[in-house]
């Protein structure tokens, strides 16, 4: 069973009109390319997979909000700008007219743990998850997604594995789900994009 699109951490919700007008457009296109190869959608059952941000500034970003996957064109009204988080204690802050992403705190933690990462991407792909895992960094199966556990896991890989490399996750423990992130949104997609399944 496929555990999707629930929030799992605790969201202060500030509900305002975003006026990044700009990083939200640069989003919008990178996301469609993701949409059109399924990377980014919803299943059988309505519930929508998949997500992308953006870094603003230090460790604040836009991100596409909860339960958008299904939307082939999103608007301001889609996207959540993240200006404050804390792992440990499993909150975040956010700001926009919708909720930021169930994955919220896992792109927060590439942001804080890498410098130079300025786009994160999730995509679900069940080919690509069944070829790559174990084959890339691939976080523990007995880690769910959007907790606290994962942002630690994901910190653990950086240190001890290729990951900050690669630039690729999978995440084990989350059917169908990868990472991807770059120095901008057009390297974190397109390395979503590149990717093949291993023989």
């Amino acid at each position: 069973m496929i555990d999707e699109g629930y929030i799992k951490f605790h969201c202060n919700w500030i509900k305002s009109n975003l006026t990044e007008k700009t990083s939200i457009t640069n989003l919008n296109y990178w996301r469609s390319k993701l949409y059109n190869q399924n990377l980014i959608g919803a299943y059988s059952d309505g519930i929508g997979y998949g997500n992308l941000s953006m870094r603003l500034v230090n460790n604040v970003f836009m991100i596409t909000g909860s339960t958008t996957g299904n939307f082939k064109t999103l608007t301001d009204k889609h996207f959540a700008k993240v200006i404050s988080y804390d792992i440990l204690n499993n909150a975040l802050t956010c700001e926009g007219q919708i909720k930021a992403s169930s994955e919220s705190l896992t792109h927060a933690v590439f942001y804080e743990s890498i410098p130079n990462a300025n786009a994160v991407v999730h995509i679900h792909n069940n080919a690509l998850w069944k070829s790559l895992i174990n084959n890339v960094p691939t976080s523990s199966p007995h880690i769910a997604y959007g907790t606290p556990e994962m942002a630690l896991e994901i910190k653990r890989l950086l240190e001890s594995s290729s990951l900050k490399e690669d630039k690729i996750l999978v995440m084990a423990g989350h059917q169908d789900g990868l990472f991807t992130f770059g120095n901008n949104l057009e390297e974190a997609v397109n390395k979503a994009l590149s990717l093949t399944i291993k023989k």
